[in-house]
């Protein structure tokens, strides 16, 4: 009897992750909740410009290939993906500006703005699948919040995409507007340029002044990455 290399079966745990799938939205389905939308934000992390959400119910017939988080797709993939979801889709797009974050906090600005982009849907859902921890307050449906969910929903998959295009878009339109913060180079995020050009310039309009970088705004604040800031 022969055995085989351990190295030529690898442990489940070392397989890739499987990439979002249509199971969440045919369970709901099956229980008579139809249409369902996906529902995701781009934008909370960023030192400035709005946080952008979009709703989208997809044609189950006419799922687009390659849909995953936006974060996992190159810039001109999520492009691409943008153009057929929004041929295809059922899509409504909506944001909290900077001085709404400044108001009411990050949070309660992206679910607003995901409250927003349902109840701005043609086609009325019968549920939503929430991306991340919360339900958006204030919709007229049932809603789910699903952790990870655009790597686990193709329909928050859809949503992450718009969103995040969307948003990319406003902020090049940012940078030519403000060209002394680079904002089409890194979207708001607190990157060393953009920090280095508060230091000098101070803040902008489009700045979100809770954010504590932004209020010790020339000063070195030496625990920002380049990924994400928080508020």
């Amino acid at each position: 009897m022969s055995f085989s290399d351990p190295a030529d079966s690898p442990a489940l745990f070392d397989l890739p992750p499987a990439g979002p799938d249509f199971v969440l939205e045919q369970r709901a389905r099956l229980r008579g909740l139809w249409p369902v939308a996906g529902c995701d934000e781009a934008g909370r992390g960023p030192l400035a410009g709005p946080v952008v959400a979009a709703a989208v119910i997809l044609d189950p017939d006419r799922i687009p290939e390659g849909l995953d988080d936006s974060k996992k797709l190159t810039a001109k993939r999520r492009e691409d993906l943008f153009e057929i979801i929004m041929a295809d889709a059922v899509v409504s797009v909506a944001s909290s500006s900077p001085a709404l974050i400044d108001r009411i906090n990050i949070l309660a600005a992206s679910l607003d703005a995901m409250r927003r982009a349902v109840c701005g849907l043609a086609r009325a859902p019968m549920l939503v699948l929430a991306d991340g921890r919360d339900r958006p307050p204030g919709i007229a449906c049932g809603a789910e919040a699903v952790i990870k969910g655009d790597g686990r929903s193709l329909s928050i998959a859809a949503a992450s995409i718009v969103a995040k295009v969307t948003r990319d878009r406003m902020m090049e339109t940012a940078g030519l507007l403000y060209p002394a913060y680079g904002f089409d180079a890194h979207a708001g995020y607190g990157t060393a340029r953009h920090l280095s050009a508060i230091a000098e310039a101070g803040p902008c309009p489009l700045h979100r002044r809770s954010f504590r970088p932004i209020r010790e705004y020339g000063r070195v604040v030496e625990d920002v990455t380049p990924d994400a800031v928080e508020p």
